[in-house]
């Protein structure tokens, strides 16, 4: 898939599927393959196989490629299938190739692991990583990358460079950089589910959810009502829903993978543990996040 053609297939919800775990902390593929199957039941425009909400800093060079191989196979050509990478140039490097190997149609670039360089250096990082392969690159901007209009200029000068996944959730700047580059990028809400209002009011019509591995039909929704200006409808899933997910989920860092990994385990789909540096749920937030189930049943 050429870069541009991936552009036109980025809109609507993108979808970022866990890395399911066993008890013992190996890679559960089947349990990735059942959930992918139960996902692709709803027309989410993408997946992106071992980012962020998969846990992509806790695997290896070769259980990325198995994660990848097995979200490509698992898809077969129905969504185009994007696959992160970052850490350092060769680690980086190495990963897209390996994924652009295997199958996938573009590439999710996330900020090196040094935090902070000269606005060189960082064009240089993803420069290299958008030479590495012909497919289409997005950059992620989050954690400590919290880049100028300036910046986000260059960095636009990437020939492959197709999109940009906000993850910062600032309004302000994500306004000023929309202003200085224009539609040579394709814009995406990245900060969560619960940022849909902010980013669609912005006219950005594609969003990453986490909430989609557990209820896809909710997230096509919150993009449906969004993307039509039905305020009252959406606010009132905010309110019911999404809010008080993503307020569970700062009680502990950590948890905005693993409370998604719980909700999984609860509902009969493939979560698991989370692995170091994430924690898993406590057993009291464990039963208090039980006790929101019952109100997304409808979702489920």
């Amino acid at each position: 898939m050429q870069p541009n053609e991936l552009r036109k297939q980025l809109n609507g919800v993108i979808s970022f599927p866990v890395t399911p775990f066993k008890p013992d902390l190996s890679l559960d593929l089947d349990g990735l393959r059942s959930n992918l199957r139960v996902l692709l039941r709803h027309p989410v425009c993408a997946v992106v196989a071992a980012a962020g909400t998969g846990e992509l800093y806790s695997l290896s060079v070769a259980e990325h490629r198995a994660v990848v191989q097995t979200t490509v196979e698992e898809v077969s050509g129905r969504v185009p299938v994007l696959a992160a990478t970052g850490f350092n140039p060769p680690i980086a490097a190495e990963l897209a190739r390996q994924a652009a190997a295997v199958g996938v149609q573009g590439i999710l670039a996330f900020p090196p692991y040094y935090p902070s360089p000269d606005d060189e250096g960082l064009v240089a990082y993803y420069r290299g990583i958008g030479e590495t392969t012909s497919l289409g690159l997005v950059i992620y901007s989050r954690d400590w990358f919290h880049p100028s209009p300036g910046l986000v200029e260059q960095l636009a000068r990437i020939p492959n460079l197709i999109a940009w996944k906000d993850g910062q959730g600032d309004m302000r700047r994500y306004q000023m950089i929309r202003q200085r580059v224009g539609d040579r990028l394709h814009w995406i809400g990245g900060a969560g589910d619960d940022l849909v209002p902010g980013y669609y009011s912005l006219g950005i019509r594609t969003y990453t959810s986490s909430i989609s591995n557990v209820a896809p039909r909710l997230s096509l929704r919150l993009h449906e009502l969004a993307s039509a200006g039905n305020s009252k409808e959406l606010t009132a899933l905010m309110e019911q829903l999404v809010i008080p997910l993503y307020a569970f989920r700062t009680r502990r860092k950590g948890y905005e993978v693993s409370a998604m990994k719980a909700m999984m385990d609860l509902i009969g789909l493939a979560g698991g543990k989370v692995r170091a540096p994430l924690v898993d749920l406590r057993p009291d937030d464990l039963e208090l996040f039980r006790g929101m189930i019952p109100h997304w049943r409808p979702w489920l």
